[in-house]
């Protein structure tokens, strides 16, 4: 999802918030598919609409992670429905499978629902860590194949606007290429002359902007691999 599309979804998000129910409706039929392979996946087993309570479950819980969605967090809109889903069937699985006579009184039924959006919550969050934790861990490796540690990017990111674009173009268009891509990962270093001639950018620049190019490119053509790093690439490039 490159950064346009992803701000119109931001933007619908936005309406539905506002109270748009026809957005709404859209963008549930546009996200079934997702929610059908994300609840079958966990089930470990096919399901069908309207005549399994976990797809149910999976449906309430996507239009719950659209209210809750906060896009300052800077987690991935689909990331994040996906841990919600998860959590809800989880709590589902938990009280079908023990729990099946608690919460019969009132106050009972107060405490459990307060425990299990707590314990949603700090699932969520905890999920979010995790697995920003182990995506950074899985580039930090990617990128010592290269000589590449996250001290250079620091130190070489681009500071001016113009600059920062102009690489991060030679590394969308690197990434995009499958034959400039497989002459980076085997030989692990940039196609300098071809990327010269394919982005009209001089050598000496794409020298100088090696690391952040590189960088860039991985995220970019491995974007399912980097889900939250494409995130941040797509807001800050």
């Amino acid at each position: 999802m490159d950064s346009n599309t992803y701000q119109q979804l931001l933007n619908t998000i936005t309406g539905i918030k506002n109270g748009d129910q026809s957005a709404l409706e859209k963008l549930v039929e546009e996200y079934k598919p997702f929610i059908l392979k994300t609840v079958c996946h966990f089930c470990g087993r096919m399901l069908e609409w309207g005549r399994d309570d976990e797809l149910s479950i999976g449906m309430i819980a996507f239009n719950s992670a659209i209210d809750a969605f906060d896009p300052d967090k800077q987690v991935p809109f689909l990331s994040f429905c996906r841990i919600v889903i998860l959590s809800r069937l989880k709590d589902f699985a938990r009280k079908e499978g023990k729990y099946q006579n608690v919460c019969q009184l009132d106050d009972e039924t107060l405490a459990c629902t307060l425990e299990g959006q707590i314990a949603r919550d700090d699932y969520v969050n905890r999920t979010i860590e995790d697995e920003r934790r182990e995506e950074l861990e899985l580039f930090e490796n990617m990128l010592s194949a290269y000589s590449i540690s996250f001290d250079d990017l620091v130190e070489v990111s681009p500071r001016h606007s113009d600059y920062r674009q102009t690489l991060f173009g030679v590394a969308r268009q690197l990434a995009q290429s499958a034959s400039l891509m497989e002459y980076l990962t085997s030989k692990k270093q940039l196609p300098l002359n071809e990327l010269e001639k394919a982005c009209g950018v001089k050598r000496k620049v794409l020298e100088r902007g090696r690391k952040f190019i590189i960088a860039s490119a991985l995220i970019l053509h491995m974007h399912n691999q980097f889900i939250y790093l494409r995130s941040y690439v797509n807001n800050n490039c």
